[in-house]
C-alpha cells in the first residue's frame, strides 16, 4: 500500500500552513454545508459531520462558523448550492491522480482543472480512468512515540489494515466504516491524532527520481490551491 509517501508528509504541512492562513475554514466550511445537506444536521446521526467538526476545532474554527455551515446544509439559512464531482487523470511522468472538488460551477471547475493537466504534461480522464488504482480508505493521521508494532498490537480487535510510521509521524489505514470507531479506540496517551478522514488510498506507488517528484508535487499543489478542490491523491511515493 502507498498511503505514506512524500506527498502525503507534504500535504499534511501544507494543512498546518493553510489552516494558519484561514483558507482551510473555506474548505472545511463547504465540506459541512455537503455533510448536512446529504446527511442531515444532527451530528449524532451523521459520522461524516461528527468527523468534520472534530476536523474544523482541530484548526480552531469558531462554533458559530459551524453552526451557520450546519445550517447553511439543511436549508435552514440560504447559501450557495454546492455540488461534489470527483476528477481522475494522469499527471506528469504518469502519476496517477484523484480530484475530490465541490462546486458551484461545474464547467469553471473542468474547465480550470483540465488546463492545469495540460501545462503541466498532463491529461484529465474519464471517470474510472484512475480509480482502480486506489481504494477508499479511513485514514487516520497524527504523531506517536510508540512503533508501528506497538500501535497494531493495542488496535488488534479493530478493523485497521495498515499502519506506516515515519519518525513521530504516523498513518493508520483501516476500513472506511470503522473509521469512527477506530478513532475513539485510540488512547490519546499513545497518538495525537490530527486528522481522520476517508481517503483514496494508492495501491501501488511509482517512485521517481527528485527532479521529477519535486515537479509532480508543483503540479500537485497548484491543484490543492484551486479554491474549487478539496483533495487530491497520487501514485506518488
Amino acid at each position: 500500500m502507498a498511503g505514506h509517501n512524500k506527498w502525503s508528509q507534504i500535504k499534511h504541512k501544507k494543512a498546518k500552513e493553510d489552516s494558519k492562513r484561514g483558507k482551510a475554514f473555506t474548505k472545511v466550511i463547504k465540506e459541512i454545508i455537503m455533510s448536512a445537506k446529504e446527511g442531515g444536521g444532527d451530528p449524532s446521526g451523521n459520522a461524516r459531520l461528527r468527523q468534520l467538526i472534530d476536523k474544523a476545532k482541530h484548526i480552531n474554527m469558531p462554533q458559530e462558523n459551524i453552526t451557520r455551515a450546519i445550517k447553511r446544509g439543511t436549508g435552514e439559512l440560504a447559501g450557495v448550492s454546492y455540488e461534489a464531482y470527483t476528477y481522475e487523470g494522469y499527471g506528469p511522468n504518469g502519476i496517477a491522480v484523484m480530484v475530490e472538488t465541490l462546486s458551484d460551477n461545474k464547467n469553471r471547475t473542468v474547465a480550470d482543472l483540465r488546463q492545469l493537466f495540460q501545462k503541466n504534461s498532463g491529461t484529465l480522464g474519464e471517470a474510472g480512468s484512475v480509480s482502480w488504482m486506489f481504494k477508499k480508505m479511513g485514514v487516520i493521521r497524527g504523531t506517536s512515540g510508540l512503533s508501528e508494532d506497538a500501535l497494531l498490537e493495542k488496535l488488534l480487535e479493530y478493523d485497521v489494515e495498515d499502519i506506516k510510521k515515519d519518525g513521530t509521524f504516523v498513518s493508520i489505514f483501516c476500513n472506511a466504516r470503522s473509521l469512527d470507531q477506530v478513532k475513539k479506540a485510540i488512547n490519546p496517551a499513545d497518538m495525537k491524532i490530527e486528522s481522520a478522514e476517508l481517503e483514496w488510498v494508492a495501491q501501488t506507488a511509482l517512485e521517481l527520481s527528485d527532479d521529477k517528484s519535486e515537479k509532480a508535487v508543483q503540479f500537485l499543489s497548484a491543484l490543492e490551491d484551486h479554491d474549487d478542490v478539496q483533495n487530491v491523491y497520487t501514485t506518488l511515493a
